[in-house]
């Protein structure tokens, strides 16, 4: 059976929008993106679904979350002036407080969040990857969960590699067709370099997928340049031997083998033009969470240069512990306005406010950052060519946001709306693989009525 989707703006990304436009489903497939008539005539039994005053736009790709943390929402606010304390309450509720059943709850929440959003596939770091891969299959999203690995003492590398190798047998034994994992070593300051020899080997020889918590605080920066500061003092403490590399977070990584597997590095704030260059010649991608960065105090990652570079960047909500909502519309419109803000007041000799200035910034356009909400999140997870773009043969990964909202009212242009006046409320319809997940208010896989009440418990069992 062929469905007919129509809607006053079908946006592909990748080819120009369609006004009154439709796109035609079989199965989990595009199999035409059109003006609306052309569709109806070539597909005359088709069952059409008229979605009037919306658009129909590829399905949002989130590059960067931690689905298993959803229970802390506003958890840690107290503490987000101290991020070595954040991360310490963090990792003690998590491990001490959280059950196997607990984090599954909190990552099918997360992921019922992202469906709400239009989201339609995630890139997950989880410690509990086996509950995070089973929440997004239940859920029916797409994604890749990556297997965290921790390990900062250099004594126990043999131990931690074989427990992440281990964990990865057994999560190839959940991939689907929709959600595959990877392997996450998790930040330079939590896995030491030994570690990262030969999590970065593993990769490159198993074919996975390799996500990094990378350059996202000064507090690395100075771990890694001098040795000195809270992460390094922590080291000590625990009778854990560093000696400073005195590189930036980048080249350290290239130095251990990390950027061979073209990885997928969160944050990336704190880099110079010499590591732009070294990702832009290893094909290193960046999940870009511009809200989170700012929420935590980190600082404003170089948006608008790694789009110069051509180095591939999504865009990521981070987890909610530190963003407080997955919104994929809300996150490219501060993407945007924070990249803007970055622009020098001045022009160039020509008068041209729109070239890039002194610091390789420029005015970025609203296409530009949708683009990296959809087929730059794609490519920044080595799925382009399957999802991304409304596009013939592509897989049917597609949401629909109203535009009759009186925030929306009047619209010049449909990617303008989306971005500087729509948001996550706006989304009607969520659809992965062909397979409507989330439409008419509701997310149609799972019970989310029985989820809402295990997080209230989940939520008092954190709090006691």
């Amino acid at each position: 059976m062929t469905t007919l989707y129509c809607a006053r703006w079908v946006l592909p990304v990748s080819s120009p929008a369609i006004a009154d436009g439709a796109i035609a489903v079989a199965g989990d497939q595009f199999i035409s993106v059109g003006p609306s008539s052309s569709l109806r005539e070539k597909n005359p039994q088709a069952l059409i679904r008229n979605l009037g005053e919306s658009a129909i736009i590829p399905g949002l790709i989130n590059t960067h979350s931690h689905l298993e943390l959803t229970a802390m929402r506003g958890f840690l606010e107290n503490e987000e002036s101290d991020f070595f304390a954040w991360l310490r309450k963090l990792t003690t509720a998590r491990l001490e407080r959280m059950s196997k059943d607990d984090l599954y709850v909190s990552a099918a929440w997360g992921a019922c969040e992202a469906a709400r959003a239009g989201v339609t596939c995630v890139a997950d770091a989880s410690d509990s990857a086996c509950e995070s891969m089973t929440a997004l299959r239940d859920v029916g999203l797409r994604g890749i969960v990556f297997q965290e690995s921790f390990g900062p003492d250099p004594r126990l590398v043999e131990e931690n590699f074989e427990k992440l190798k281990t964990k990865i047998i057994r999560l190839r034994e959940h991939e689907t067709a929709l959600v595959k994992c990877g392997v996450s070593p998790h930040a330079p300051y939590t896995v030491c370099a030994p570690q990262l020899d030969l999590i970065s080997r593993f990769a490159i020889d198993q074919g996975l997928p390799l996500m990094m918590h990378a350059a996202e605080t000064v507090m690395e920066v100075s771990l890694l340049s001098e040795g000195v500061g809270l992460f390094a003092d922590a080291l000590r403490n625990r009778g854990i031997d560093w000696n400073a590399p005195g590189v930036s977070t980048i080249q350290y990584l290239s130095d251990h083998g990390v950027l061979e597997t073209q990885p997928l590095l969160a944050h990336c704030i704190h880099v110079d033009e010499a590591d732009l260059e070294t990702m832009r010649l290893t094909g290193t991608r960046v999940a870009h969470c511009p809200k989170s960065n700012a929420k935590l105090g980190h600082g404003v990652a170089p948006f608008a240069k790694f789009l110069n570079k051509g180095i591939a960047v999504g865009l990521g909500s981070d987890s909610v512990a530190s963003n407080n909502t997955c919104d994929l519309l809300e996150e490219a419109r501060f993407a945007l306005l924070l990249a803007r803000a970055q622009v020098n007041a001045g022009v160039d000799d020509k008068g041209d406010p729109g070239e890039a200035n002194d610091h390789g910034n420029r005015s970025l356009s609203a296409n530009e950052v949708f683009h990296s909400a959809t087929l730059g999140g794609a490519h920044a997870l080595g799925l382009e060519g399957q999802i991304g773009e409304l596009r013939e043969g592509l897989q049917a990964d597609f949401a629909v946001v109203a535009l009759n909202g009186p925030h929306q009212i009047p619209s010049y242009d449909p990617v303008s709306t989306l971005i500087f006046a729509s948001s996550a409320r706006d989304v009607i319809l969520t659809v992965v693989a062909g397979r409507e997940v989330y439409r008419e208010g509701r997310v149609t896989t799972v019970d989310e009525e029985r989820l809402g009440a295990r997080m209230s418990e989940i939520a008092e069992k954190l709090q006691s």
